[in-house]
């Protein structure tokens, strides 16, 4: 069991008591005040991400392997979902956990992430293979004289 789970609420009451106890009602309203505001600001950033992820491919990312330098462990979905402004292809089976989702770029290249209780614990780039024929990939510059 996550022990957040226990001592978030705990820590919420024992700040509505010390509001109560120190101020009486006003302090209960000051805290109160301040939980909701809390509130609303998470709720307005998740609001946000989710509007500019709306508006792109899923699953794309401009860079998988600028999004794998960036990635760290721990980080939740929703920050991974704000650094690639994308909602990931999921791989895995809806509620399950681990959950694993995949960002890709137009080279193919992509990003396979895993995360545990809502945070990251691995990830993965694949790199598309280069082409066999010598040719040089589609995306590097041509070669100078």
């Amino acid at each position: 069991m996550n022990l957040r789970n226990i001592l978030v609420p705990l820590g919420l009451v024992a700040l509505v008591v010390f509001g109560f106890n120190a101020y009486g009602w006003p302090g209960v309203a000051a805290v109160v005040g301040g939980m909701v505001m809390w509130g609303l600001l998470h709720f307005t950033r998740l609001m946000n991400v989710m509007k500019k992820a709306a508006n792109r491919p899923m699953g794309y990312v401009g860079s998988a392997v600028m999004l794998n330098a960036r990635l760290q462990q721990g980080v939740s979905l929703m920050h991974v979902v704000a650094m690639t402004q994308s909602l990931g292809e999921q791989l895995s089976e809806p509620n399950a956990d681990p959950e694993v989702y995949r960002w890709k770029d137009g080279t193919e290249s992509s990003v396979t992430c895993e995360f545990r209780q809502g945070k990251l614990v691995k990830w993965e780039l694949v790199r598309p293979a280069p082409a066999a024929d010598g040719a040089p990939p589609a995306d590097s510059p041509p070669a100078g004289p």
